[in-house]
């Protein structure tokens, strides 16, 4: 693994971790708007 593909994973990861923690902050309906705008542009099935 080369030195780029780690910090692409590191950031990757750390990315995912901020988006997590914020998301344990909103409410219902904030996710559920969430939800629907993903689900609406096809990132979510």
């Amino acid at each position: 693994m080369n030195f780029g593909k780690r910090n692409e994973e590191y950031r990757r990861e750390e990315l995912l971790r901020a988006i997590e923690h914020a998301l344990e902050k909103l409410s219902l309906s904030e996710l559920e708007a969430i939800e629907y705008d993903l689900l609406t542009k096809g990132y979510m099935d």
